[in-house]
């Protein structure tokens, strides 16, 4: 089967009039396209114009030669891929080799031969056409498998986030269990230990009003222990350890609404306990150090109701949204006083709050930090994109918290940022995405 197309363009030039008319009645009579130009310098403006398939080119021009417009073509990369053959009287070995060595695919000796100038005309443009299916084919399959690659390593590396964040989930739910138990213990005798230390002070009380007047021995007791100091303490220790005890059980409920596993459904959630079971857990990274102040998180909460997502999902977005705003304040510092950053502080806005058409919340993260130039934006969302130094970012942060959105919340999510400016990134979600769809 011929894998020349049909009506195929052959250019034929030649400044012999009689040559022209002979060979294209050749090719035309066996079915062959034909256009054709006396000069190199009128074959530059044809194939301007159109693009033929293949080239007949006489060597001994007027104006521009051959080999000279031989050159032109090649040097064009529209055209240097159309094959070249050469026509001319002149059959040294010397002009071969130089029109070989200008990228001509072949060379014919006049008088031509009808039988053989049709038989490398084929030869030729099988040759190319069988070139360019090959190529087309390996661009194809290499497109195929480029995308077949990234879409394996992108599914091993979601499968080895996933096994981790569980795994991770797993820990600190097993861990929020275990202190819960002894949390629970203290707290509850924390109660009645300052239900019975009153009912001492009570007897102590009693004590002194009928015995106003005790033994040397026991004064001497009451002295040594400062008594009166003791009875005013006490209470507030006891007081301490109940709002210590209460802090860890807040930071137990905040890990365990933090770890939630997902189910096979999405349930009805309160994004507030998520945004601040998160902000619980990066506690440690926003308090203040000896080169700056604490970061401020400016809460400007709305009455949401609640949405129906996969909570645990959502809070990773949480997480990484604004782990990466510390990281952004942080590295806004660099450079700075403390006494600096002191009167422009670390600030990052949550705001929340019900979409117009009240089937949607929105939720705002924004930061004072660095910023983002235009081309980082663009690719901030990209499957391994990262700005930060080998071993300190995966790139995956962003791009599964988009994935999570956008395909397994069907919302939005989108980020303003310019150099200098800080970084806003806006969430959308459906409250319940069986009302209403973005």
């Amino acid at each position: 089967m011929s894998l020349i197309p049909e009506k195929a363009l052959i250019l034929i030039v030649d400044d012999a009039n009689t040559n022209l008319e002979i060979i294209s009645k050749a090719l035309t009579d066996v079915g062959f396209a034909v256009i054709t130009a006396t000069d190199g310098e009128k074959a530059l403006q044809q194939i301007a114009h159109t693009l033929p398939d293949l080239i007949l080119l006489d060597v001994v021009m007027p104006k521009i030669d051959g080999l000279e417009t031989c050159k032109k073509f090649k040097e064009n990369y529209q055209t240097r891929d159309i094959p070249v053959i050469f026509m001319t009287a002149i059959s040294d070995t010397e002009t071969k080799v130089k029109c070989f060595g200008l990228g001509a695919v072949d060379y014919i000796t006049k008088p031509f031969q009808k039988e053989e100038i049709l038989a490398r005309i084929n030869t030729h443009l099988q040759l190319r056409y069988l070139t360019k299916t090959l190529e087309k084919q390996v661009e194809t399959r290499t497109i195929a498998l480029s995308q077949a690659l990234e879409d394996l390593q992108k599914s091993q590396v979601q499968l080895v986030h996933k096994e981790k964040m569980s795994a991770l989930g797993q820990l600190v739910a097993g861990i929020a269990h275990e202190i819960n138990n002894p949390v629970g213990c203290i707290y509850g005798n924390l109660g009645h230990t300052s239900a019975y230390f009153q009912d001492m002070i009570n007897l102590i009380n009693l004590y002194q009003k009928y015995y106003p007047q005790p033994e040397t021995e026991i004064k001497e007791q009451i002295s040594a222990i400062d008594l009166n100091f003791l009875l005013t303490d006490l209470p507030n220790l006891i007081a301490s350890m109940k709002e210590s005890v209460q802090r860890i059980r807040n930071i137990s409920n905040g890990l365990r609404t933090f770890s939630r596993q997902d189910s096979d459904r999405k349930v009805f959630c309160n994004l507030h306990d998520g945004i601040e079971s998160t902000i619980m857990i990066l506690k440690h990274r926003l308090k203040a150090s000896k080169n700056r102040p604490e970061i401020e998180i400016i809460r400007e909460y709305d009455n949401l109701p609640k949405v129906k997502c996969f909570s645990g999902q959502i809070n990773q977005v949480f997480m990484n949204l604004l782990a990466n705003a510390i990281d952004a304040v942080e590295e806004s510092n660099v450079g700075r006083s403390y006494t600096q950053i002191t009167a422009h502080p670390n600030q990052i806005l949550i705001q929340t709050r019900v979409s117009e058409d009240t089937h949607h919340v929105l939720i705002k993260i924004k930061d004072n930090g660095v910023g983002m130039l235009t081309e980082v934006k663009e690719k901030i969302f990209e499957h391994l994109f990262t700005t930060k130094p080998v071993g300190q970012g995966t790139g995956l942060g962003l791009s599964i918290a988009h994935e999570i959105i956008v395909e397994k919340h069907h919302g939005t999510l989108d980020v303003n940022s310019r150099p200098g400016e800080g970084s806003e990134f806006l969430i959308t979600i459906p409250i319940d995405e069986s009302l209403s769809t973005i």
